[in-house]
C-alpha cells in the first residue's frame, strides 16, 4: 500500500497526517519539556512507571463469560490516592479477548448511585433483548445479563466497551467506566509484543476527587487536565532496535480529539475502528476522535521517542472557544499556543541488540466498497446547536434535524439489508464526531471531494461548518438503536436519534 496522503487521511475523519516515517534517534526532550507540568491538584507530575497492561479474560470453546462490576472505589493515579469509578476496581476495566463467532456472556453489576447499562461500541451484534440494547436501564444495586452474538464473519480490530444510560454517559465514561474488547485476527499478525493502550482523561481535585462538572464544560464538551494510558500518568515502555510492536489503541476521552505521534519510529496502520486496509499504510499521525480505535505497527528504532498527542482545532460554541478546544487545552490547562508541540502520553525507550526483521503482514481482508452497490435510500441529518435546553440549565440545545434526543421516539426507520447514503451537514461552529451504534458506515465524500481509500468507521467527524457524506450496509440486524455525537457531554444533553431496522 502507498502512503497515505494527508488529504485522504484528514478526509477519512481519524486516520491522520500519514507519510513514510524516517528513522533516527527521535525527540530527545527533557522530562519537563515533554510532560505536562503538575496541575494544581497536585496529580500532574510524571509517574515514570512502566506501562502496565490491563488484565485480559479471553475466550475459551465458543466462549466468554465476564462479569463487570460497575463501582465507585479508590485507585493510584500519579502516586496518589484517587476516588474515580471503575469496572472490577480497575482502570481500565479488562480487556476482553474474542474471536468472530464467539457469543460473550457479561453480567453487569451496577454498583454506583445512578443508573447505568452497557454498550458494546463497534461490535456488529444485535441491537435488541439482551444485546447491545441502549434502551436497557439497570438501576443502582442491580444487574443485568448481555449476551452478545459475534457473526462468524465478523471483523478483526479493536473494540471497547462502557455505560451508555442516557443523561449519565459523559459522567460515567469521564470518571473510569472504560475497557477495550479485541475481535482476534483468523490469520495471526506476527509482533514481538503486543500493547493494548486506553487512553483517556481525567480531572482531579487536591483531594483526588473528580469536580462537578460545569455548564461552560457541558457545552464545549469537557477535556481532563489529566492525559491517562491504561490509568496511568506518563508511562515509559522499552524496546529493542527492530522490534515489531502491535499498539492497539482506545480513544476513551469524553471529548478529546488525539492527534498522535510518536517521531522516530516507523508506524504503519492496519486499521481504524473495524476498518481495514489489504496492506498497512506509512503513517507518521494518526487521528482518532473521541470513540475512534486504531491498530497500529510500531518498529523500534534507536532512542527515545515521546508518545505526544498534538493540539487539534475542533472549534467552539459560538466561535468563543477557537484552538482550546480539542487538542488545545492540554493536560496542564495550557492551551494549544502556549505549548505549541503537544503533550507527553508516553515515553518509548530503545536500546540494546537489534532484532531480526519479522516477515511481512499478509494481505487483510477489505470491505467491498459500497459506492458499487445500489442504493436503496438517501436520507440528511443536520447537526445543530443552539440556545436553551442543555441538561442542568439553559445556555444552549444540542439537536439531529432540530430534534432533541426521546427515547419513545423513532427518528429514522431502515429496511434490513439495505445500503443507504446519508449526508450528515453540521449547522454550528464545532465539529461532531457521528457515532452509529450496529452498522459501520464508509465515509465517501467530504465538503465536495471524494474520499478515494475504502475504510469502515464507526465514528466519522462532521467538520464544523461542513457536510460529508456516509453509505452505510444495514447487514444481519433488525431492531431499534441510536446513532450520536460522540462528544459525550452533547449526546447527554441531547444529540442522538433513535433509528429502527425493520
Amino acid at each position: 500500500m502507498k502512503p497515505l496522503s494527508r488529504r485522504s487521511a484528514l478526509t477519512l475523519g481519524g486516520l491522520g497526517l500519514a507519510s513514510t516515517v524516517a528513522g533516527g534517534a527521535g525527540l530527545l526532550w527533557s522530562q519537563q519539556t515533554a510532560s505536562p507540568s503538575a496541575t494544581s491538584s497536585g496529580f500532574g507530575a510524571p509517574s515514570g512507571d512502566p506501562l502496565v497492561q490491563p488484565p485480559e479474560l479471553r475466550s475459551a470453546d465458543g466462549r466468554l463469560k465476564v462479569r463487570l462490576d460497575a463501582a465507585p472505589g479508590d485507585v493510584k493515579i500519579s502516586g496518589r490516592g484517587a476516588t474515580v469509578l471503575s469496572y472490577n476496581g480497575g482502570v481500565p476495566g479488562p480487556t476482553l479477548r474474542v474471536q468472530a463467532g464467539d457469543t460473550l456472556n457479561v453480567s453487569l453489576h451496577n454498583g454506583l448511585n445512578d443508573p447505568s447499562n452497557l454498550h458494546v461500541h463497534g461490535l456488529h451484534v444485535s441491537p435488541s433483548d439482551n444485546g447491545d440494547n441502549m434502551f436497557v436501564t439497570v438501576k443502582a444495586g442491580e444487574s443485568f445479563d448481555y449476551e452478545y452474538q459475534l457473526p462468524p464473519d465478523h471483523p478483526p480490530g479493536v473494540y471497547w466497551y462502557h455505560p451508555h444510560h442516557h443523561g449519565f454517559v459523559a459522567d460515567q465514561v469521564f470518571g473510569g467506566l472504560y475497557g477495550a474488547i479485541i475481535v482476534e485476527d483468523p490469520t495471526p499478525i506476527r509482533a514481538t509484543r503486543e500493547r493494548v493502550l486506553v487512553i483517556s482523561d481525567i480531572t482531579l481535585d487536591s483531594l483526588g476527587r473528580i469536580p462537578p462538572v460545569t455548564p461552560s464544560e457541558q457545552m464545549a464538551g469537557r477535556e481532563g487536565q489529566l492525559v491517562l494510558v491504561n490509568g496511568q500518568v506518563n508511562p515509559v515502555m522499552t524496546a529493542r532496535p527492530g522490534e515489531r510492536e502491535r499498539w492497539r489503541i482506545v480513544n476513551a476521552c469524553v471529548s478529546r480529539y488525539l492527534r498522535l505521534r510518536l517521531d522516530g519510529q516507523e508506524l504503519q496502520l492496519l486499521g481504524i475502528d473495524s476498518g481495514r486496509f489489504q496492506t498497512p499504510g506509512d503513517v507518521d499521525e494518526v487521528v482518532l476522535l473521541p470513540g475512534n480505535r486504531a491498530d497500529l505497527l510500531v518498529t523500534a528504532v534507536s532512542g527515545t521517542s515521546i508518545f505526544q498527542t498534538l493540539p487539534y482545532d475542533r472549534g467552539g460554541p459560538n466561535g468563543m472557544m477557537g484552538g482550546m478546544m480539542g487538542g488545545g487545552a492540554g493536560p496542564s490547562g495550557q492551551d494549544a499556543q502556549s505549548n505549541p508541540r503537544g503533550f507527553s502520553v508516553a515515553t518509548l525507550t530503545v536500546s540494546g541488540d537489534a532484532m531480526t526483521a519479522l516477515s511481512a503482514v499478509p494481505e487483510q481482508a477489505v470491505p467491498p466498497d459500497l459506492r458499487s452497490r445500489p442504493v436503496t435510500a438517501r436520507r440528511e441529518l443536520t447537526f445543530g446547536m443552539g440556545m436553551g435546553g442543555m441538561r442542568g440549565g439553559s445556555m444552549m440545545s444540542f439537536t439531529i434535524n432540530k430534534e432533541v434526543f426521546d427515547a419513545d421516539r423513532t427518528d429514522t426507520t431502515v429496511q434490513a439489508d439495505s445500503i443507504e447514503e446519508w449526508t450528515l451537514t453540521n449547522t454550528s461552529q464545532m465539529d461532531h464526531p457521528l457515532h452509529l451504534h450496529v452498522w459501520p458506515m464508509q465515509l465517501v465524500e467530504e465538503n465536495g471531494r471524494a474520499v478515494e481509500l475504502v475504510v469502515r468507521q464507526d465514528v466519522v467527524n462532521v467538520p464544523a461548518g461542513g457536510r460529508v457524506k456516509v453509505r452505510i450496509a444495514f447487514d444481519d440486524f433488525a431492531g431499534r438503536t441510536v446513532y450520536h455525537c460522540h462528544i459525550l457531554d452533547h449526546e447527554d444533553n441531547g444529540m442522538m436519534g433513535v433509528i429502527e431496522a425493520k
